[in-house]
Order: structure tokens, then C-alpha cells, then sequence
């Protein structure tokens, strides 16, 4: 049985592996995550610097997908990590972040106390050229979205935008 005819939960898994029925941490999930779940890793496109900077650019952060196998992996991970601790920002608040709750920022205004923001790799990155390092910003405060769009404020994103150039611009360059 080639993996377009397999279910979901079986794609990707060695034939002595494959779970005669969905696992619960593979249970009840998106169209989205589905889809990318049975899709054959060796179909899966890896994202290039030039793909990746053009979703950044025009804000099209949804079309990022984690490589199927990795992505079942993720929701495993996810799973035991809610299990195990509550939530996911639970184990992120206490072990990743190493930030008490509930999170206050000492700072007044968006990146003004250095305490307010943690640099991370991320544990789990999107199916992106592996020369590609993705990190994430975490922040002890709100940023401020439009309520029209749900996206951020031109005034927060330019907070945003100002961080990155401080930050990592000129260290590797505002391309970068």
C-alpha cells in the first residue's frame, strides 16, 4: 500500500510502526494539519530563503507547514507536554522562559526593559532550508493588534521592526 492510500495517523511510518487506529494526540485535528500529515515526506517542499523572506514579507505566516513526519512528532510532543504540565505555555512559562506567572513586564512601553523579552531558538521549526535559523521572540508584554484585521498595528509593528534592526540587523544584516 503506497502512503496516498494510507489514513493520516499511517502516512510516513514504517509498516512495523503504523497504528491500526489514530492515536489520541493524532485525533480531532484541522483540515490543515490533516493534509500536511498525509503527505509523503519525500513531497514535501522544503521552503528556500527567497520563499521564506516572501511569505515574511507579505505577511503570510499561515503557509508556513513543519515537514509531515516532523508535524507528528510536534503534536506528540504537545500532547505529553499538556499532560504532563497543564498546557503548553505552562512548560514554555516555567522551563523555556524561566518567567514566574503571571507574566509582568517591568518595563512601561513595548522592549523598553531588556528582562521583558527572551530570544529562543525555536524547538520545532517549519519545513524551511536547514541553513535557515528561526528563532522566536518572546515578550512579557501585549502587542497591540487591529481590531479590523486582527493583525498588528502599524505602531506595533514598527516596535517590532525596530527591535529586529537593533537586535539581529546589525549583526547579520537587515537582508538576513
Amino acid at each position: 500500500m503506497d502512503d496516498s492510500t494510507l489514513p493520516y495517523w499511517q502516512t510516513n511510518m514504517p509498516i512495523s510502526q503504523r497504528p491500526q487506529t489514530c492515536p489520541p494526540y493524532l485525533a480531532n485535528l484541522n483540515a490543515k494539519d490533516i493534509a500536511i500529515l498525509s503527505t509523503p515526506d519525500s513531497s514535501y517542499h522544503i521552503l528556500t530563503w527567497p520563499e521564506v523572506r516572501a511569505l515574511i514579507t507579505t505577511n503570510r505566516l499561515d503557509a508556513f507547514q513543519r515537514i509531515p513526519s516532523q508535524l507528528r512528532r510536534y503534536l506528540h510532543y504537545n500532547w505529553t507536554l499538556k499532560r504532563d504540565h497543564g498546557s503548553v505555555m505552562a512548560f514554555v512559562l516555567s522551563q523555556r522562559l524561566h518567567w514566574s506567572s503571571p507574566v509582568r513586564a517591568a518595563g512601561s512601553r513595548p522592549f523598553e526593559s531588556e528582562g521583558d523579552v527572551r530570544v529562543l531558538c525555536n524547538d520545532w521549526p517549519y519545513g524551511i532550508d536547514a541553513r535557515i535559523v528561526h528563532l522566536v521572540v518572546w515578550t512579557k508584554f501585549v502587542l497591540e493588534d487591529d481590531e479590523a484585521t486582527g493583525d498588528l498595528t502599524d505602531e506595533a509593528r514598527g516596535l517590532i521592526e525596530g527591535f529586529v534592526g537593533r537586535t539581529f540587523g546589525e549583526r547579520v544584516g537587515r537582508e538576513n
